[in-house]
């Protein structure tokens, strides 16, 4: 049996920070991991990236690459978005696909690779009408999204929680996915 893929992409909040751990998780769980970030996330994880990129075993990517080139990835199994910025859960239900984070999701809709996300975003961004709009899109275009009573709860502004994040939601809803 081959190890599953996992790509798991991050986003610019606080619990990305905690990355290198996730993977770890993740790694012990029995997944291939291949991260990808926002390039806000990419910028905040810098000092990071090459020791992110020995721990995964694989490029870690931000960007698209060009035209004609190899991927450098292998195919994925299934995707893990987390944490999902408002900017980013907004982009992906509207099919922006500005970077490259956001265009690999996209696609994986269509691909069909079973995806999970789970948001990170205080209580002032979720009285925003387009974000109960697009968290409606994702689960009607089949992304299982952690977030209310069995996921991802907001806090108020400035009163984040990182250390909090339930990552382990994330996790255990990929091996769920993946041993189907």
């Amino acid at each position: 049996m081959t190890t599953p893929v996992l790509y798991l992409f991050g986003s610019a909040a606080p619990p990305v920070f905690d990355i290198a751990d996730v993977v770890t998780d993740a790694q012990n769980r029995g997944f291939d991991i291949c991260l990808g970030l926002t390039p806000t996330a990419a910028h905040w994880l810098a000092p990071q990236l090459t020791e992110l990129a020995r721990l995964t075993g694989h490029p870690v990517r931000s960007e698209y690459k060009m035209p004609g080139t190899p991927d450098v990835w292998p195919k994925a199994d299934v995707i893990a978005v987390a944490p999902a910025t408002f900017n980013t859960v907004n982009a992906w239900a509207l099919g922006l696909t500005h970077d490259f984070v956001i265009g690999v999701v996209a696609e994986g809709i269509g691909k069909q690779i079973p995806t999970v996300t789970m948001p990170c975003v205080n209580a002032a961004y979720v009285q925003h009408r387009q974000f109960e709009r697009s968290i409606s899109e994702l689960r009607e275009m089949g992304v299982r999204v952690l977030y209310g009573e069995d996921g991802f709860q907001p806090n108020q502004p400035g009163q984040g929680k990182p250390s909090e994040y339930p990552w382990h939601l994330v996790l255990d809803a990929v091996q769920e996915i993946t041993r189907g």
